[in-house]
């Protein structure tokens, strides 16, 4: 069976293939050559396009919505017109309008196709079809040249109605006044861990040799190492010396008091030069996980601004090797050469995805175990050999080996990264990709795909034309629409709630909520058959549908976005908000 987007791709060339078609047959009734050889593949692949369509729709509505209510009817009506006046060239090349319009609707509103988007697509057909039908000799009703004005200026007034502020998720409504931020922790206890972060512009050596100019905390990128044990209180001091922009800290998948979480404009206001700000959160959540600034989040992090973060249990025994992947002007960077690790010694890799594309890792030399996703240990890992890993941007992968006799290497997206052990270069062979659902052993979860959800949000993610900080452009859109017009998603302390991600684009999203760790409950409609997985961020790719689900237990106002940071700032993000005063 076909994969949804594998569907989606195969309709739009349907579809492009039947604009065409028509156009054709426009062209030759025009030349005064007439016939059904002419019309009928047009006509067939408008057809043929209503099983592609139901096709889709069987892998969900929100893949098909804008072809059934709007593409769809408006092609087949157009190709009754084309047959019934087929002589005059006018109907076909009304019916190739219909077409075009049609990919035009997909690509230019996407999801959902609203009242607006379907007036203004009948409304360019029937103009179109009436200028034509005037130029070749006809003469078109004034009333329906008048109609289809009126339709076109309706549809677009009606875009610019504002959407609802907020999404309750099929919960109780809230009187959204008096919200209030959760305020920092009072750590107390352990020891102190106090580290001091000043931004800085600098110039750094890659490995290459090249020199690239960065944005960096501490001269260095990536910057200083931030650990902890578990108990320790944290705290932070990030100074910023001449990022124009501003900088804060954000603790990416490290579940902090809201206040603390390092977003501008929401919980804080960003460092401007010659400022400073301090964040101080207690260690409670061991694993690995990493820093970055949240203002300008695209260019700074690309730039340099982040570091990692790793809270442990008690001190390592063996190799404890952390591994930020970033790339600086298109070459790879995985931070410092591990140290040597003599047979037996067992090694612990900690691979973080600093970049907002996916890497794909393999180890080479030796089995080994995932013994950690995203800071959470897994259930009864089994033993790797011959995989590649997907890593998301944003995401982390804990590996675990015992050092062989001979040579172990790492290698990210098919080349050999400067983490390697022993003398010599053990050979890469491109393997599939492991998936993780159904990796390691199952156990029981506190809630699972059955479940009673308090609130039940769908992100259907995509692109199109929208508002983003008050500028129309070619968007990244949730439910068609661009932050900030994007309704705020309101839920109480203590719901049970449940997100189903679903991805209708051409691009990867690596979707990633602040404050908050989910739990995979299903992929595609399969729920996972291995180790359960709690995520900060996951990957969805073109033509997936992913439901994941969690406890509403952080109180505050946290960030839902793409951590491919480029579509964040294009406007696919929005925020998630507790409402205290809910009953």
């Amino acid at each position: 069976m076909m994969s949804a987007s594998s569907l989606i791709t195969f309709d739009l060339a349907l579809q492009a293939v039947a604009a065409a078609a028509w156009i054709g047959a426009g062209v030759l009734a025009l030349r005064g050559r007439p016939s059904w050889w002419a019309l009928a593949p047009a006509l067939a692949l408008t057809v043929a396009r209503a099983g592609s369509v139901a096709l889709l729709w069987g892998q969900g509505w929100w893949f098909a919505q804008e072809k059934v209510t709007v593409t769809l009817p408006l092609a087949l009506a157009a190709a009754v017109i084309a047959v019934v006046f087929r002589r005059s060239g006018a109907g076909a090349l009304t019916a190739g309008y219909a077409a075009l319009t049609g990919l035009g609707v997909t690509f230019l509103s996407g999801y959902p196709a609203t009242p607006s988007v379907g007036l203004i697509a009948v409304a360019i057909v029937a103009g179109a079809g009436l200028v034509t039908w005037q130029a070749v000799g006809g003469s078109p009703l004034r009333s329906l040249g008048i109609g289809t004005a009126v339709a076109g200026l309706a549809g677009i007034g009606l875009a610019f109605l504002p959407p609802s502020a907020y999404d309750f998720g099929g919960g109780p409504d809230a009187h959204m006044h008096g919200m209030t931020m959760a305020g920092a922790s009072a750590p107390a206890g352990g020891t102190v861990r106090r580290y001091t972060l000043t931004a800085r512009k600098a110039t750094i050596t890659l490995p290459s040799g090249r020199r690239f100019q960065a944005w960096t905390f501490d001269g260095t990128a990536p910057g200083p190492a931030i650990t902890a044990t578990v108990g320790d209180t944290v705290e932070v001091t990030l100074r910023n010396a001449d990022i124009e922009p501003g900088v804060t800290l954000h603790w990416h998948g490290y579940d902090v008091p809201n206040a603390e979480d390092g977003v501008p404009g929401l919980t804080q206001k960003a460092v401007p030069p010659g400022g400073s700000f301090v964040y101080r959160f207690t260690a409670d959540q061991a694993g690995t996980y990493w820093y970055h600034t949240h203002e300008v989040s695209d260019e700074g992090v690309r730039l340099g601004l982040y570091g990692t973060f790793v809270v442990t249990p008690r001190p390592a025994a063996g190799v404890d090797l952390t591994v930020p992947a970033h790339t600086f002007g298109g070459e790879l960077v995985t931070g410092a050469a591990p140290p040597a690790a003599p047979p037996g010694t067992p090694v612990r890799l900690r691979l973080v995805n600093t970049d907002s594309v996916t890497r794909r890792f393999a180890l080479a030399g030796t089995p080994y175990k995932i013994i950690a996703v995203d800071g959470r240990d897994l259930h009864g890992p089994g033993t790797v050999t011959g995989a590649s890993l997907r890593l998301p941007a944003g995401g982390r992968y804990d590996l675990a080996f015992t050092m062989p006799a001979g040579p172990v290497a790492l290698y990210a997206d098919g080349r050999p990264t400067a983490v390697r052990f022993g003398r010599g270069l053990p050979p890469y062979q491109d393997a599939p990709d492991l998936d993780l659902t159904t990796y390691g052993t199952a156990e029981a979860t506190p809630f699972g795909l059955r479940s009673r959800f308090d609130r039940r949000f769908t992100l259907v993610l995509d692109r199109g034309l929208a508002l983003v900080d008050g500028i129309p452009q070619y968007a990244q859109t949730v439910n068609g629409l661009g932050y900030p017009r994007i309704p705020a998603q309101v839920v109480r302390e203590g719901d049970l709630v449940m997100f189903t991600v679903v991805n209708r684009s051409l691009d990867t999203h690596p979707w990633h909520l602040h404050g908050h760790h989910v739990l995979v409950l299903s992929k595609d409609g399969r729920a996972p058959t291995g180790a359960p997985l709690w995520l900060d961020t996951f990957e969805v790719r073109p033509g997936e549908v992913w439901q994941v689900g969690f406890r509403a237990d952080n109180p505050g106002m946290w960030m839902n976005h793409c951590h491919n940071l480029a579509h964040a700032d294009q406007g696919m993000m929005l925020h998630l908000m507790y409402a205290p005063d809910m009953p």
